[in-house]
């Protein structure tokens, strides 16, 4: 990605007062992207994205965790913001990134990549709280698209802007979550920045401001499955890109029925779903070049 700009940007950019004053390509620590640290040269096509989420219940770093499934694992980048590994699962290169929390730290990671490798597809792979009556803890939200009430995709695209996964990769974990036997749903989305109060749950000593107490029935209303942090921002940086984009949750609670949280409920079977699905889908996308497309159908089938 590095120097490409189109005419519509670089006409906003030529005309920017200060575009001598910074880095068009982001900061650099000896040659390298200085917050995420990665070699370009050891990314994989695929990359996951997780958060160190004590509500996820992992046993350690997520993306050293997720190394130890792969094939002949590198670090491909470390630093005190993220830690980066990849290796192979069956046939699919896979890059796995763990950071901290919310939509603005998720689009620091997703800059540095977008800007410096060729990857082409960046899953959310995450926990989430159940919103919507047919969600169970325990279950699996496969996302088709994301409702974008987070400040940051807000600040790169205007609110009728649509935060839609790609059709690929929906297909790809969906038949993954069948093919594994796993709870699933596939549906709606939505990442906001506060997990609090924007979430309907009270803050401090109880507070909420009176719309706050309307968001659940709005979840309900609307057919929201789940709430997030982060989906939003990597859906949405990865489609204006170019790129695909994708996100699966584990439901750990569910305020709409009051089922009590349970610590990582699910968020095992949502890694095995996102390791299948990303295999499936390495080999639509070879079926895809083989046949000369730029997107796999159905009719190309697969190659193994």
């Amino acid at each position: 990605m590095k120097g490409k700009l189109n005419p519509a940007v670089r006409k906003v950019w030529d005309s920017y007062d200060y575009n001598k004053n910074v880095p068009l390509e982001g900061l650099e620590i000896e040659g390298r992207p200085a917050l995420t640290g990665i070699d370009p040269s050891k990314v994989g096509d695929y990359v996951f994205l997780f958060v160190r989420d004590p509500l996820c219940a992992y046993d350690e770093d997520p993306a050293t965790e997720l190394s130890e499934r792969l094939e002949d694992p590198v670090l491909a980048g470390q630093t005190g913001m993220f830690t980066s590994w990849t290796g192979t699962y069956k046939g699919a290169r896979i890059t796995a990134v763990s950071g901290g929390s919310g939509s603005p730290e998720a689009e620091l990671a997703m800059f540095e990549y977008l800007q410096n490798t060729d990857a082409t597809t960046y899953f959310r792979v995450g926990g989430s709280g159940g919103t919507h009556d047919d969600v169970r803890p325990g279950d699996l939200v496969i996302a088709k698209g994301i409702v974008r009430d987070d400040g940051l995709s807000a600040a790169y695209v205007g609110p009728g802007w649509p935060a839609v996964c790609d059709p690929e990769v929906v297909m790809a974990l969906a038949e993954a979550a069948r093919t594994l036997g796993h709870p699933y749903h596939v549906g709606l989305t939505r990442s906001a920045d506060s997990d609090i109060v924007s979430g309907g749950r009270p803050s401090v000593g109880g507070f909420m401001r009176p719309d706050h107490a309307q968001v659940v029935d709005e979840f309900r209303r609307t057919g929201v499955l789940n709430g997030d942090r982060e989906a939003s921002a990597i859906v949405t940086m990865a489609t204006l890109f170019g790129r695909r984009g994708g996100s699966i949750c584990s439901v750990a609670d569910n305020i709409a029925t009051g089922e009590k949280f349970t610590a990582g409920a699910g968020h095992k079977a949502a890694v095995d779903v996102a390791l299948e699905g990303v295999a499936l889908l390495a080999r639509m996308d070879r079926a895809a070049a083989a046949a000369g497309a730029d997107r796999w159908l159905p009719s190309m089938g697969l190659v193994d």
